[in-house]
């Protein structure tokens, strides 16, 4: 993936990942691809390895304390993240947080994705862990926040990178190109229909609820709102 350090308008992501090729396809496709070639959105890698001091450029050792698996260092990490501290710092008026990948962080949820963009964020860190975790004193150094995708463990933090920055880039304005496009601003039953209005699959008949064909906006909120409340 081609990295050209431009001004974008609205929002910066930087992600710090020993894999950056696992995000090529992901965000070369679709809305983020158009959001990005709109300058609304921008992504930039930096690889932890490329700052390993170290003769094999390893990036992790033996846990203290004992333990399975391997620990990510800091030094590498901390030296990626100063990178990326003295480029934003070529801008104005920037306003920077810092997030760390694990699974006993803090839910993310479209609040917070909301919130990253009302409260002008114009860079927002990913630092994606692997092995066992990152070394503890990394968030201390950073003050970095914690955030989780779910309780479940993945094998590293590129997948949640990923999620963020779909979730955030989709609240920023002209990203969806309809400011009514956001699901998040529509009351949502979880149950959408459209053409035809009758289907049918082997020689069964699936209709689209009466309601929704009736034109009264009114009762088909309030469809919605009964069916969001059972489920």
């Amino acid at each position: 993936m081609c990295i050209v350090w431009e001004i974008y308008r609205n929002m910066r992501f930087h992600v710090v990942t020993l894999f950056p090729n696992m995000f090529e396809s992901y965000l070369s496709d679709s809305i983020l691809k158009r959001a990005h070639e709109a300058k609304k959105v921008s992504w930039f890698f930096y690889n932890p390895r490329e700052e390993s001091k170290d003769k094999w450029k390893r990036v992790d050792d033996r846990p203290y304390g004992g333990g399975p698996g391997m620990v990510m260092t800091p030094d590498p990490i901390l030296r990626a993240v100063e990178k990326i501290n003295k480029k934003i710092a070529r801008f104005k008026k920037t306003k920077v947080k810092t997030v760390i990948f694990s699974p006993g962080g803090i839910s993310f949820t479209s609040t917070i994705a909301q919130e990253v963009v009302s409260k002008k964020t114009t860079d927002i860190i990913l630092i994606c862990g692997r092995y066992e975790g990152i070394d503890a004193r990394v968030k201390k150094i950073l003050k970095a926040e914690e955030w989780s995708v779910g309780e479940y463990v993945l094998t590293g933090g590129e997948l949640p990178a990923m999620i963020v920055i779909d979730a955030v880039s989709r609240h920023i304005d002209g990203v969806l190109g309809n400011n009514l496009s956001p699901e998040e601003n529509r009351v949502s039953s979880h149950e959408t229909y459209t053409r035809p209005e009758t289907f049918i699959w082997k020689k069964k008949k699936y209709i689209v609820p009466e309601v929704l064909l009736s034109g009264d906006h009114k009762k088909i909120d309030a469809w919605k709102k009964a069916l969001e409340n059972i489920n």
